[in-house]
Order: C-alpha cells, then structure tokens, then sequence
C-alpha cells in the first residue's frame, strides 16, 4: 500500500482544523492523512483524534520552535489562528508569522492560510465612518489576519489564501439567535441593513478546505473564499421561523447600536457587520457559493444547517 502524503493541520481540536481532519479520514481513499497538531496531544479532544485515524502531535503557536517540529516531514499544512482565544492583535499575528516561518523553514510543498480581508484596505483608519479599535485597526479579528497573509506569500511556498465567512454555529455559541420581546414576539436582529451577508456551517469549511488540498496544483497561489449561502437578515429571520415553529422578525439595527450591546467583542462585531454591508456585493463576489460546492459537493444550505443545528439555537 502506499504510503499517503501528510497534512499537519493547526487548530485540530477546533471547528476549521478539525472539519478538516474528519473530512480526510472520512474518505477511506484518500492519498492524505492528517497530522493534527494541538497544544494538549493527550487531552481528551486529541486522544479522539488519535482513536479516528489521525497522527497527533505537539505544537503550540506562540512557541515557533514547536511548529517547526510538527512541520517536520510533512507536504502540506493547514494554518489557522483564534483570535477570540485571547482578543489580542498583536498575539495573533506573532502566531501568523510562526506558522508562515514553519512552512517556510520545512519547505512544505503548499500550505492553506485560513484569513479574512484587511479592511483597512477600504476603510482607512482616517476613514470616520466607523471608529479605530485599539489604535490601528477597524476590524480587528479580520485585519490581523489579512496583515498577516504577506508572511504566507513571502514564504516562497504555494499557499492559497483561505476566506471564511461568518459561521452559523455563531446563533449557537455566540448569542446570536433570535430574540424574544416583551410582546412574546421572537426577533432576529443583525446590523446589516437589507444587503447579503455569505455564511456557511464550520463543518464545511473543512470539508471545503479539502477540496483545496485535492486540487492543490490548481489552488496554491490563488485566493479563495467559501461559503454555503449568501443571504439577507429577512431570509435567515424567515428559515430560522421555520425552524423553530413560530414567526421570526428581522430587525435591521445600526451598527452604532450593536457596538454599544457591551459583551466583549461588540465594537469588533459591530465594525465587522458594517463592513459586510457596506461593502456586500465585494465580500459576496469572493465567496463563491458555486466554488464551494465544487470542492464540497455536500455543502450545507442554511436550511440543511437548520435542519441539523436548529434544536441547538437558545432563544435569548
């Protein structure tokens, strides 16, 4: 039997990482295997990764050393920050450049960079329309990572610039779902005006993520964006009322608003959904629905989501 090519995947205990690892020991023919690399190698998340086929190993991204050996011998790598880990530019994009320097360091032959635009590239920091965070950026969570895509593209190796969208699972996990007034009535509400905002379910973006390593030749080099569904705040409001048996009302609010909410992270969401609306039918273009399909043929509609997640969402 041959021996298969290895992936050291980052994040593999998490959704993007770990969607991916699934995907590759899922297809019984693969010419890959995942090394999946995680701080903890024998916490319980990484001994189930172990008992599903996967090679697990040590590294930590705020030690580069330790990515450099988790590198080691591998083809390919999957990188991948959490900014919501620790909220802190300046830590995310040190762990940016590990990873790029690992890559570079073990010559790997293509590596994928899950990112995000920088949007100060159409906001400018002098730009009043929405305000400065932390003193440099608009966006923090996507512009540290798209300062951070030049490392990737200065390593010399083949990578292709991977583009999220926003995640379904945030109605789960991030408070999100709709919500219920005082008048019994649910309510959905989202700061992006009437315009489409592309999302997907995190599974996918595994699954999309190794569609890209199937066909690396094609995609190193190249950016590339994902996403299951492009819709308006009307439309979720509608499949969510499906869903959950009862009317839900889509309530466009200001993005000055939802900055004031106070949970942490409510300026960098705010500034986040603004940027998605003002500037949808660009953030739209990138993600490709039909592209994603292509890679994942089993690409999740948000009412396939629902349909799997629905009994999940709190009603706040």
């Amino acid at each position: 039997m041959a021996r298969k090519r290895v992936i050291a995947v980052m994040g593999a205990t998490g959704a993007q990482g770990g969607g991916l690892v699934r995907a590759i020991l899922a297809d019984r023919s693969s010419e890959w295997t995942p090394r999946a690399v995680t701080r903890h190698p024998d916490s319980d998340k990484g001994q189930a990764l172990r008992a599903a086929g996967a090679e697990v190993v040590a590294g930590d991204m705020d030690d580069p050393q330790s990515l450099e050996r988790a590198f080691a011998g591998a083809e390919a790598a999957y990188c991948v920050t959490n900014y919501w880990e620790h909220s802190d530019p300046d830590r995310e994009i040190r762990q940016a450049r590990a990873q790029a320097n690992a890559v570079k360091a073990t010559n790997l032959g293509y590596a994928i960079w899950s990112t995000l635009e920088d949007t100060r590239d159409s906001v400018p920091l002098t730009d009043p329309r929405m305000p400065t965070l932390l003193g440099r950026f608009k966006v923090p969570h996507f512009d540290t990572k798209g300062e951070s895509d030049a490392f990737f593209v200065d390593s010399g190796v083949p990578v292709t610039l991977y583009r999220t969208s926003f995640y379904w699972e945030n109605l789960i996990y991030f408070g999100m779902g709709p919500r219920r007034g005082q008048d019994g009535a649910l309510a959905f509400m989202l700061p992006i005006g009437q315009s489409k905002l592309p999302g997907i379910g995190a599974e996918d973006i595994g699954k999309c993520a190794y569609g890209l390593l199937k066909q690396h030749e094609e995609f190193g080099g190249r950016t590339v964006g994902v996403a299951g569904e492009h819709l308006t705040g009307a439309e979720m409001a509608e499949g969510l009322g499906r869903t959950l048996g009862e009317s839900v009302r889509y309530v466009p609010i200001p993005a000055a608003a939802y900055r004031e909410l106070g949970f942490p992270g409510a300026d960098d969401l705010g500034n986040m959904f603004q940027y998605n609306d003002e500037f949808s039918a660009e953030f739209c273009a990138m993600r490709s629905v039909e592209l994603s399909r292509s890679l994942n043929p089993a690409l999740q509609s948000f009412d396939n989501w629902l349909a799997a997640n629905g009994a999940r969402i709190q009603i706040q």
